[in-house]
């Protein structure tokens, strides 16, 4: 799976360096659209006893794609001033994923998004929560999903 965008590319490379785990979970960034974001997760190097994902590189592949998104948006918003954390997590496991799989993070609302931004200009600190879902390579049934809270802090 190869990235084929410039913007793809260049998340794909930060996260490789910046988070060297991604380079041995396989992670890829398959693409940046329409302000959604979707990372593959290969079996092979994430694969647990039950020949499924692994739920701790289930557990990555929801955050990286809520830090992916975010990572994204600000530079398209001209933010570069700040450091992307995550602050707090929830999960679930409704199925188990028995293939590659598809981490996706779509766009909160633009009125959230605007809220986010002139909080972080007037305060230099800011939270946001993202919604992340992880589905089999072919399907679009949530296998995982995620809400985690991020900030954003000078």
């Amino acid at each position: 799976m190869t990235t084929s965008d410039p913007t793809s590319r260049l998340l794909e490379e930060v996260l490789h360096q910046d988070i060297p785990l991604t380079r041995d979970m396989g992670v890829k960034v398959i693409s940046w659209q329409n302000h959604s974001l979707r990372l593959h997760l290969p079996l092979e190097p994430n694969i647990n006893h039950k020949s499924t994902l692994f739920g701790g590189s289930l557990y990555c592949g929801t955050v990286l794609a809520g830090w992916g998104w975010m990572y994204l948006r600000l530079k398209e918003a001209g933010i570069d001033d700040g450091h992307i954390v995550i602050q707090e997590g929830q999960i679930s496991y409704p199925l188990p994923v028995k293939t590659d799989g598809v981490a996706i993070c779509d766009a909160p609302d633009d009125a959230t998004w605007e809220r986010f931004v002139k909080m972080y200009q007037r305060r230099g600190r800011a939270r946001l929560s993202l919604a992340t879902r992880i589905v089999a390579q072919g399907s679009d049934e949530s296998a995982v999903e995620f809400v985690g809270q991020y900030v954003l802090h000078r």
